[in-house]
């Protein structure tokens, strides 16, 4: 049996962006053969529903409405549903798994975080970053930085995403050798392609997602792969800057990422 996973979902009670409400992706992705989702929703750097000028517990409460309503609908039709967040700097953005409710009302700090901070943090409490959809070009973005040091994997296919900039994460992924991800990024229901991870065995909570990343175990990429592999390179258009340890400008071609 293959156990598959969304990694990468925003919901309309805590993504500014998202049409869905948490409840309706639950039997979406059991039509669809889905053990489990994780809910990643829009953090206060980035895109998110939640007003911060509210007291820091009244702000966490708001932000994980959508997964708790998600899990709790879940627990209710057995889909497994895990927590997670997007978080968003100079247009760069990370899925970030492994962190929980209960940490992030005792760590108002979290807010601003550097990228290494963030990485950090993950990494003392079990869990793990992933950079998103590292190429994308969008109206929203002016520099693509791409965060050798401070992750732990790259999602390398992003359905909301266009296949040549897939392609590019796919390459540079494989050149650097992290361990590669593909995710949906879903906003409403229905979404024109789904995709994800799959593993031999279920998962058991997030920490036990981020420790088979961590540590390169086998996962199946619900992705078109073949297409990822074969299709040309295309030309970066935006301005671009590679980051390494500490999440610092390092001098490095991008010829030699995207070989």
């Amino acid at each position: 049996m293959r156990y598959q996973y969304e990694t990468h979902l925003h919901t309309s009670e805590t993504s500014a962006c998202g049409i869905a409400a948490a409840r309706e992706y639950i039997p979406y992705y059991l039509d669809h053969g889905y053990h489990g989702i994780f809910v990643t929703d829009h953090f206060f750097g980035g895109n998110t529903a939640v007003s911060q000028r509210l007291p820091w517990r009244e702000q966490v409460e708001r932000f994980c409405l959508g997964y708790e309503a998600a899990r709790n609908e879940g627990e209710k039709r057995g889909l497994q549903v895990l927590f997670g967040w997007e978080q968003a700097f100079d247009g760069d953005e990370y899925l970030v798994y492994g962190l929980d409710k209960q940490w992030l009302l005792e760590n108002p700090q979290v807010k601003g975080f550097t990228r290494a901070e963030q990485y950090a943090a993950a990494r003392a409490q079990g869990g793990c970053v992933v950079q998103a959809h590292p190429f994308r070009d969008r109206s929203y973005i002016r520099r693509i930085h791409l965060n050798t040091a401070c992750v732990d994997g790259v999602e390398v296919f992003n359905a909301a995403n266009p296949m040549e900039v897939n392609v590019q994460a796919y390459h540079y992924a494989k050149n650097i050798g992290l361990p590669m991800l593909a995710g949906s990024d879903i906003h409403s229901v229905p979404w024109p392609m789904l995709c994800g991870v799959a593993f031999e065995t279920p998962l058991a909570d997030e920490r036990d997602f981020a420790a088979r990343l961590r540590a390169k175990a086998p996962l199946t990429l619900l992705a078109p792969m073949q297409e990822l592999a074969e299709a040309p390179v295309a030309r970066v258009r935006l301005p671009w800057e590679v980051l390494g340890e500490g999440g610092k400008p390092i001098d490095m071609p991008l010829s030699t990422l995207l070989r």
